[in-house]
């Protein structure tokens, strides 16, 4: 017999990416049944370099169309990330607050970046004292330990590729988990995978249970963020963060 109840309802969260993302497809598998995401891209930023293009798309004006295209009719999101690592902690903790402000402005009725969403998962996780590995060149490095830092989280080493951004994509899964066991640290309570360009989401449960302690990555934390936002589990079989709440 043929249903004709037709497929059950979704709710909608928006991600707003930088003009050159291209993991949507990992975004999705943290992604309940029930969820739909609705990705809508800034406008492309002129750069000389990598730390130049973060910090255009540090820009909160750069914001509002795209929030606007995820939060009007029919769409209707009820909450809006800008999944983004780099481009909201390149300005400090009062720009991230203003990235912020500036998609509740533009509509969203909860907002969230991916660097926030990083320092919520800390907290979740009672992590303090942390490891940090990363794609970047070393100027946005140091903005990323500066970041932490101003939080008040202790990076005990950090650990980076040295990248431009216009090639972090092609990094493969080896690379990470190559770049995350020579970045833990002993003390460390936690290790974070940072930029929204690196595949993580089949790493992170494995190297947990070597490693002995939580990795949380970029794109984790901010799907993990936006979907406790609305009272929704993510989905990642194993991931420790998965187990918390914001």
């Amino acid at each position: 017999m043929i249903d004709v109840a037709g497929p059950p309802g979704q709710t909608a969260v928006g991600v707003v990416a930088s003009f050159d993302f291209t993991r949507d497809r990992e975004l999705w598998r943290w992604a309940p049944e029930g969820v739909s995401l609705y990705l809508a891209r800034t406008d492309p930023v002129s750069m000389h370099d990598s730390l130049d293009m973060v910090s255009g798309l540090n820009d909160p004006a750069l914001l509002a169309r795209p929030t606007r295209e995820v939060t009007r009719e029919p769409i209707g999101a009820q909450v809006v990330l800008y999944s983004c690592t780099a481009c909201s902690f390149v300005g400090g903790l009062e720009r991230e607050r203003a990235l912020r402000a500036a998609m509740r402005d533009a509509g969203a009725p909860h907002a969230l970046t991916t660097s926030g969403a990083l320092l919520n998962a800390l907290q979740a996780l009672d992590a303090r004292r942390i490891a940090i590995v990363h794609p970047y060149i070393d100027t946005i490095g140091k903005r990323l330990s500066a970041f932490l830092t101003a939080a008040g989280i202790t990076v005990l080493t950090s650990r980076g590729l040295g990248l431009e951004s216009r090639v972090i994509s092609t990094v493969d899964y080896a690379t990470v988990a190559e770049l995350i066991a020579a970045g833990d640290h002993p003390d460390a309570e936690a290790l974070f995978v940072s930029c929204t360009a690196l595949p993580t989401y089949d790493l992170i449960a494995p190297l947990e249970r070597e490693l002995g302690k939580p990795i949380i990555t970029a794109n984790q934390v901010g799907m993990w963020a936006a979907l406790c936002t609305i009272n929704t589990s993510a989905t990642g079989p194993g991931q420790r963060l998965l187990n918390t709440s914001t």
